[in-house]
C-alpha cells in the first residue's frame, strides 16, 4: 500500500468506528469504555464477556450494538433447563410432498451475526460447552454434519457478578475464548440524571444502522495489516510471562497470589486490541501505549488467582498493573 492509501485507510477506518460509538451513545449513556472495547473486540473477530450488577445497561448495550450495524442479531436467555439443541439447532422430520419423510436442519439462535448470550452463567456446563466450537470455530456440528456460520461473528455474553444461586462458573476453557472481559460500571449522578430523563419521557432515541457486513469485514481485515515492530510483540510476551507464578522474572504479587497465568490468546488479543488503538488514533503501527491500554481487559479473565488471592480480595487487574509496572519496555 502506498503512504497516500495508507493514510485514506486510516482516516476511514477511524470515521467508521466513530460513527458506531457515536450512534451507539445517542441510546447508551456513560460506558465509553465499555462501548469502545465491545467495538473492539467486534472489529478484532473476537467475543465478550460482560460483567456488570442488573439493571447497568449490559443488556441495551448489545441490542444497541445490533441496530447500530446491518447486522443479523439473535438472543439467547441462559437458564438452567437450556439444552445444547436450543442454542445450535436440531435436525426434525419434515414430509415430501410425494410421500416419505426426511431430515431438515432447523439452525438455532447461534446462527447470526451479533448474538446476545444473556446471563450465560445461570445454563449448566453441558449447554455452556455448545458455545466452544462456534466461539473458536465459527462453526457448529450437528448429527456428524458441520455448518458454518456466517461472517462477521460476534458473540457478547452478559454475567451477574452478585447472585450466584443458581449459577454455573464459566469453565476456564470458556473464558479462555473472550477477546476481552469488560465490567460494567455502575453510573454517576449526572449519567443518572441523563437515563432518567430518557427512560422516563416520551422520547426514545432511535439508532440506526451506519455499517453494513461488507464494511465491518473490511475493517476486520485491516486490522490484521496493521505491522508491529519486534519489540513491542517482545513487550507483550515479557506481559504475558509476568502472569505465570512459575517464571523467574514474575513481581512478587503474581508469584503469590496467581494459580494459572494467561494462555497465547491473551497475547493474540493484546496485541489485536493494540493494533485496532492505533488505527483509532491514526497511525498504521501498534506501540507499546496501545499495548499498556488494552492489557486489562485482555487478561483480567484469564489470570487466575490461587486461595490465597481469593482469600484476601486480590483483583486481576492489580496483578496485571503491577506487571505492567515491572516490565521494561526494552529487555534488559
Amino acid at each position: 500500500m502506498t503512504a497516500t492509501a495508507v493514510a485514506q485507510s486510516i482516516d476511514q477506518f477511524r470515521d467508521r468506528f466513530s460513527r458506531i460509538t457515536q450512534e451507539v451513545a445517542r441510546r447508551i449513556v456513560g460506558h465509553d469504555a465499555v462501548v469502545e472495547g465491545t467495538v473492539t473486540s467486534l472489529l478484532a473477530g473476537g467475543h465478550v464477556l460482560l460483567e456488570g450488577i442488573p439493571g447497568v445497561g449490559k443488556t441495551s448495550l448489545v441490542h444497541t450494538l445490533a441496530d447500530a450495524l446491518h447486522l443479523k442479531f439473535s438472543r439467547i436467555q441462559f437458564t438452567p433447563d437450556l439444552m445444547p439443541a436450543d442454542i445450535v439447532g436440531t435436525n426434525i422430520v419434515q414430509e415430501h410432498s410425494h410421500g416419505g419423510t426426511f431430515f431438515e436442519f432447523q439452525p438455532g439462535p447461534i446462527f447470526a451475526n451479533v448474538v446476545l448470550a444473556d446471563e450465560i452463567n445461570r445454563a449448566t456446563p453441558k449447554t455452556q460447552s455448545a458455545l466452544l466450537e462456534a466461539m473458536q470455530e465459527h462453526r457448529v456440528t450437528v448429527a456428524k454434519t458441520t455448518y458454518a456460520i456466517e461472517e462477521p461473528f460476534f458473540v457478547l455474553a452478559t454475567q451477574n457478578p452478585l447472585e450466584m444461586e443458581g449459577t454455573y462458573p464459566l469453565p476456564e476453557a470458556q473464558l479462555d475464548r473472550f477477546f476481552f472481559k469488560l465490567n460494567v460500571q455502575f453510573p454517576s449522578r449526572e449519567e443518572l440524571h441523563t437515563i432518567l430523563d430518557r427512560t422516563t419521557g416520551g422520547h426514545d432515541p432511535v439508532v440506526e444502522a451506519v455499517l453494513s457486513r461488507e464494511e465491518v469485514i473490511g475493517m476486520q481485515r485491516l486490522v490484521r495489516e496493521v505491522p508491529v515492530a519486534r519489540h513491542v510483540q517482545d513487550f507483550v510476551i515479557r506481559v504475558l510471562e509476568g502472569t505465570h507464578p512459575d517464571n523467574k522474572e514474575a513481581p512478587e504479587l503474581t508469584r503469590r497470589f496467581v494459580r494459572f497465568g494467561a494462555s497465547p490468546r491473551g497475547a493474540q488479543s493484546v496485541l489485536l486490541a493494540a493494533k485496532i488503538r492505533a488505527l483509532f488514533e491514526g497511525r498504521f503501527a501498534a506501540s507499546i501505549d496501545d499495548v499498556r491500554k488494552v492489557c486489562f481487559p485482555a487478561l483480567r479473565h484469564r489470570v487466575l488467582l490461587n486461595f490465597e488471592g481469593e482469600a484476601e480480595g486480590v483483583k486481576t487487574d492489580q496483578v496485571i498493573e503491577e506487571i505492567l509496572a515491572k516490565t521494561p519496555e526494552a529487555k534488559i
